[in-house]
């Protein structure tokens, strides 16, 4: 599996010849967009930040569109969606965290969620979390110590921060590591895992750096 940031909550996940993506950034957004094919859509909200599916189009490519609640198998690629509502300037906004179980391995992307707890039904439903994607840079979605308390919670194997910087606080990123005690640690261009790759691991965070 190669995981690839790509700005704002934005990831492409390729697995053999399936690529999945995450909260692509739309053409009406202020921020970086970038095209390419994939096969499987994920929106977590409804926001142009990150709604952008009409860039993952190539080709004989075009995605399958997950954008709420529910339980969904596309080519052996098995997801299920929880409803997480919250708020920022007043108003309510409808949030879905995924999960996706894919070559032995389970992601978990809580997408632009607000909220510093989950219902207990997701929590109980999300379990195993072997790579967890988590916004940090608060601004209508966690802090960061709410996102490291959270995370710490769902005891995945491997921790990714997304939505800081440019499009939140721009001292999450050091905030976060700083709940943990630990030092910053350098970006990686991209993530290259198998599931043997996970023995051993226990909440590890990696940085990714944004990708083209």
């Amino acid at each position: 599996m190669i995981i690839t940031y790509l700005g704002v909550e934005a990831f492409k996940v390729q697995f053999g010849d399936i690529v999945l993506a995450f909260n692509p950034v739309s053409k009406e957004s202020k921020f970086k967009q970038s095209r390419f094919g994939a096969d499987i859509a994920l929106v977590s909200l409804n926001d142009k930040d990150l709604n952008g599916v009409e860039n993952l189009s190539h080709g004989d490519r075009a995605p399958f569109i997950v954008s709420g609640p529910g339980e969904y198998e596309i080519k052996d690629v098995f997801i299920k969606g929880f409803l997480e509502s919250s708020e920022y300037g007043g108003k309510k906004r409808i949030n879905t965290i995924y999960t996706v179980s894919l070559e032995g391995m389970n992601l978990c992307f809580l997408g632009a969620l607000g909220v510093p707890e989950l219902k207990d039904a997701t929590s109980e439903a999300i379990d195993g979390v072997d790579i967890l994607f988590v916004p940090i840079g608060g601004e209508g979605v966690l802090s960061p110590a709410d996102a490291y308390k959270l995370a710490v919670n769902l005891q995945p194997k491997i921790i990714i921060p997304m939505h800081y910087g440019d499009v939140g606080d721009k001292n999450a990123l050091k905030t976060f590591f700083k709940e943990g005690g630990e030092e910053t640690v350098a970006p990686i261009d991209k993530l290259t895992i198998k599931k043997k790759d996970l023995e051993g691991k226990e909440g590890d965070i990696v940085v990714l750096a944004q990708g083209v």
